[in-house]
């Protein structure tokens, strides 16, 4: 698909040209900014890699201060650079770059407007997408659902990039850190670009996981309460290394 233009393209240097219609900005909010966009860049390709997304479909954003860097619409990730920086203020704007920004960019605004988010992962998995065809909610299978708040909730279905697939989205998200979109994928969130897309990873396993075990003829899984699930969320809590 060929790359879409932004109406409002800046004129002179590719830094410039870059801020679209937002005009000059701090070199240091310049410098994190492209500091985040490289990462950006790099977990898209990422997420193609690991077999997250097929071409263009999903789309990956980060929050930094008042602005929103996300994918923009139809471009190959492999393709992305330093000067394709895309970005929108909360209300939807656009403030930096000159490509349309990703379709589903009132689902990645919904989540910032009402979480503490600072990145956005949203694929289309296989096995995630096809849990998203079966159920309202994926069994609770291992207890790394306790990473994502609880059991993980299937959003209504309703048309991408759309103020209704939002607020499904965020209706499934209550509570939680990461949702299936029915017949359609995956949304996380998290601090970090490596928290989301690690959360979307791990959704896409569970997935795998309750899928594989429940094609055995004549056996069903067994499943964990969500009393034990919410004990795993309290011992993850202390997880890791402590400074």
């Amino acid at each position: 698909m060929a790359e879409q233009r932004w109406d409002g393209r800046g004129t002179g240097s590719a830094a410039d040209g870059a801020r679209g219609g937002g005009g000059p900005r701090a070199s240091g909010a310049a410098e994190e900014e492209a500091r985040a966009w490289a990462e950006l860049v790099e977990t898209a390709r990422r997420s193609v890699a690991d077999g997250l997304v097929v071409g263009t479909s999903g789309n990956v954003s980060v929050r930094v201060g008042g602005t929103v860097l996300v994918t923009p619409s139809g471009v190959p990730y492999d393709r992305l650079g330093p000067g394709d920086v895309t970005g929108v203020d909360l209300g939807g704007r656009q403030v930096l770059g000159t490509l349309v920004p990703t379709s589903e960019l009132p689902m990645h605004l919904a989540v910032y407007r009402t979480t503490g988010a600072r990145a956005v992962v949203h694929t289309h998995a296989v096995h995630a997408t096809a849990v998203s065809t079966l159920v309202d909610e994926l069994p609770l299978i291992h207890y790394m659902a306790a990473a994502l708040g609880g059991p993980v909730r299937v959003a209504r279905y309703a048309t991408y990039g759309t103020d209704e697939l939002a607020a499904n989205m965020l209706e499934a998200l209550d509570g939680r850190t990461g949702c299936l979109l029915r017949n359609h994928g995956t949304v996380t969130y998290g601090a970090t670009l490596s928290q989301a897309y690690d959360r979307t990873a791990q959704l896409e396993w569970m997935c795998r996981v309750w899928l594989t075990a429940s094609s055995v003829p004549g056996l069903s899984p067994h499943l964990l309460t969500p009393e034990q699930v919410g004990e795993v969320g309290e011992r993850l809590r202390g997880y890791g290394q402590r400074d």
